[in-house]
């Protein structure tokens, strides 16, 4: 999803819903940041999830000859190229936690 459809999509739930919430912040897994938006919806709880990453262009791989050493692997982030990615969560009840709604669920 590109930026500008993402923000298009944020202004028509601002519209269509009045108890949104949003945040920001940095990705606890490396490099990026994301936008969150919850809100009730028909189907129950709701969240969106848009997640900006820098490309990895490279990836080098670190190891040693010697018995029980561990590999490194380095990534190389692309400083003009960026991945957006759109998450979505509906609410469990059951287990109190987020589950992700994932495309092929619709079909195919």
């Amino acid at each position: 999803m590109s930026p500008e459809r993402w923000e298009k999509l944020k202004g028509e739930l601002k519209d269509k819903f009045s108890d949104i919430k949003e945040e920001n912040g940095e990705l606890d897994f490396g490099p990026g940041d994301f936008e969150r938006l919850s809100f009730t919806g028909p189907m129950g709880k709701i969240r969106l999830d848009f997640i900006t990453r820098p490309a990895v262009i490279d990836k080098k791989t670190t190891t040693s000859r010697r018995v029980g050493a561990g590999v490194a692997v380095d990534y190389v982030y692309s400083q003009d190229d960026f991945i957006h990615k759109l998450q979505v969560y509906k609410w469990n009840d059951a287990t109190s936690d987020w589950d992700e709604i994932k495309a092929s669920m619709f079909g195919e």
